[in-house]
């Protein structure tokens, strides 16, 4: 049996490893009454079949599980929801953009590992093509052993233009230690108040998350329990690479919601000149329990980039 296999719809991308699907993404979405279209991820397994991410939750429907996205980009908002104004706080606006998925340009369908490449459009709500994407995922690192499997997600991001764009955050925009954009997982709603270990701390059991949100930290790992099924899990997260000058910074919560999300852009906005490219590099490692504070930091060594 092959470690992963890769099958495609006319809608969305399965992966499944020894037989258990552990990635859904979704390329073509129906649209849905809080705008802003986008591929995701979900749902995102254990090899034990638990679902670790959550699909529009309460507090925020446009939250779908695993998503390559902005919250500000000259004024648009491929994030979707609110956007945030300073002195006014979040506000409603017509300005919420899609991501297109325009075409698949190469596929791995089975072995060790399995990846899609895909090309998309960032498209303001105007219906002004913005942005040009090309995006892969690369599932591999399967280990039955252990209980784990990782995913790397690269995307370059191309500006199609005629004007300067700037991408940002709520945190450039004047939020304080709110500087969620680029690639961000929403994780199951049990894991709130889950386990958050960091590099930043490495003789520490736990971290607290507040000390680590904005922190330049190689990597997080989050962990929590599971609803409906036993035992737990771990998400590894890794900040990656930007070709832009800021560090990546991490958003990170486990409370009142649990998030991860290494931000591109987290305090200082990028510039992006006409037909100029933002390549980012980021890598997630998903555990079927609970791993202990010294065997996080093994398989963090072990799976670095």
């Amino acid at each position: 049996m092959a470690d992963f296999t890769l099958d495609l719809t006319d809608a969305a991308a399965s992966v499944a490893a020894s037989g258990i699907e552990i990635a859904h993404y979704v390329f073509d979405p129906v649209p849905e009454a809080e705008g802003g279209e986008k591929p995701y991820l979900h749902p995102v397994r254990t090899l034990d079949g638990a679902v670790v991410s959550a699909y529009r939750p309460w507090d925020h429907r446009w939250h779908k599980g695993l998503q390559v996205t902005w919250t500000h980009v000259s004024g648009e908002n491929f994030w979707g929801g609110p956007t945030y104004v300073d002195g006014l706080g979040y506000v409603a606006r017509d300005n919420v953009g899609t991501i297109r998925h325009d075409a698949f340009t190469a596929t791995e369908d089975a072995g060790e590992e399995v990846s899609f490449t895909e090309s998309l459009t960032w498209i303001t709500r105007a219906g002004d093509a913005w942005i040009a994407e090309e995006r892969r995922h690369r599932f591999h690192g399967l280990d039955r052993a252990r209980g784990l499997w990782s995913l790397d997600v690269t995307t370059t991001l191309r500006n199609i233009s005629s004007r300067p764009l700037e991408l940002g955050s709520p945190t450039t925009q004047g939020r304080p230690n709110a500087g969620y954009t680029g690639v961000a997982l929403r994780l199951a709603r049990a894991w709130t108040g889950g386990r958050v270990l960091s590099s930043a701390a490495p003789e520490a059991d736990a971290a607290d998350p507040a000390a680590v949100m904005g922190s330049t930290a190689e990597w997080i790992a989050l962990s929590g329990e599971h609803d409906e099924v036993d035992g737990g899990g771990t998400v590894l997260a890794f900040a990656g690479s930007s070709t832009a000058d800021p560090a990546i910074r991490w958003f990170v919560r486990s409370e009142p919601f649990p998030i991860l999300a290494p931000s591109p852009a987290f305090a200082e906005a990028i510039t992006l000149d006409p037909d100029a490219e933002l390549a980012l590099a980021h890598r997630w490692v998903i555990g079927d329990r609970v791993w202990t504070p010294d065997e996080t930091r093994v398989i963090a060594a072990e799976f670095a980039l």
